[in-house]
């Protein structure tokens, strides 16, 4: 059975000074964190998954009392794809009485998901500047499937001159092209059918790319009527984006990246792809 430690002389003893790997993660783990732990146990000594579901992040107390929690199954899955040692912290021990920093992360937080959750990064930048002090690790794996999230920790971790390494992995994908995500599970069937335009929006405007075709306002026109193929999709935005700074283009250029964001039903989903120009 894989140790979980909750308090940080635990994690460092069971640590011990080797290469290191951290996956962060609020569990309700899928196929997509997994393959996350998998790459981490590959390419460190000792891998750590934290579990923690961060309430500084939240924005709507009734989205984290619903946030799907089941330790048991996440340490089992944890123990299956290769890490070592899960740290599962209370909110106090990461979050103590007096507590009153919090780490606003200005530029790509501005965008985008930051206009449609506002405080989002400034707890996702807080709970990650956190867990890589506490943690120390050699390297930290983040999925690009929450590609400004990864853009935010990238310039979190530059800035502040944090220990280790941010390491970016692809996106993974169901059978339907669907990103995975843990929003997924409560799609009606009716509902995950039309979920699918998201990444075929996606697709769309990366082959019209790969075919020479660089005009942003055109591009976002196709992924746009892919969207609106199905009709309980309601586009929140659909922006090709300089994949550094998350600034909108007029046109592509090398590392530009395809950011959506959709509703249907109660859930919100998000997604990307990045977009490469003939030649380039």
């Amino acid at each position: 059975m894989i140790p979980v430690a909750t308090q940080r002389q635990d994690l460092l003893a069971a640590l011990g000074g080797e290469a290191s790997g951290l996956v962060p993660t609020m569990g309700a783990l899928h196929e997509g964190h997994l393959a996350l732990i998998r790459r981490a146990a590959a390419e460190n000594d000792r891998v750590v998954v934290s579990v923690f579901v961060n309430p500084a992040q939240f924005d709507d107390p009734a989205d984290l009392a619903r946030y799907p929690r089941d330790l048991e199954r996440d340490a089992a899955l944890v123990a299956e794809a290769g890490a070592d040692l899960v740290f599962a912290p209370a909110v106090e021990a990461i979050y103590p009485s007096g507590f009153a920093t919090r780490v606003e992360v200005a530029g790509p937080s501005n965008r985008w998901e930051g206009v449609a959750r506002p405080g989002h990064f400034g707890g996702v930048a807080t709970v990650v500047a956190i867990l890589l002090n506490l943690v120390r690790p050699t390297r930290a794996y983040f999925g690009e499937k929450d590609y400004q999230q990864l853009v935010v920790v990238r310039r979190l971790h530059a800035d502040l001159a944090l220990p280790g390494e941010i390491v970016g992995c692809p996106t993974v994908r169901d059978h339907d092209g669907l990103a995975l995500s843990s929003r997924n599970a409560r799609l009606s069937p009716d509902e995950r059918h039309q979920a699918s335009a998201v990444p075929r929006a996606l697709s769309r405007m990366a082959d019209l790319t790969a075919s020479g075709q660089i005009d942003v306002e055109r591009l976002i026109a196709a992924g746009s009527r892919e969207l609106a193929a199905a009709p309980d999709l309601v586009p929140e935005y659909l922006a090709v984006v300089d994949g550094e700074t998350l600034e909108p283009l007029t046109v592509v250029r090398p590392g530009a990246r395809a950011l959506v964001a959709v509703r249907i039903g109660t859930v919100r989903l998000i997604d990307n792809v990045a977009l490469s120009a003939a030649g380039a």
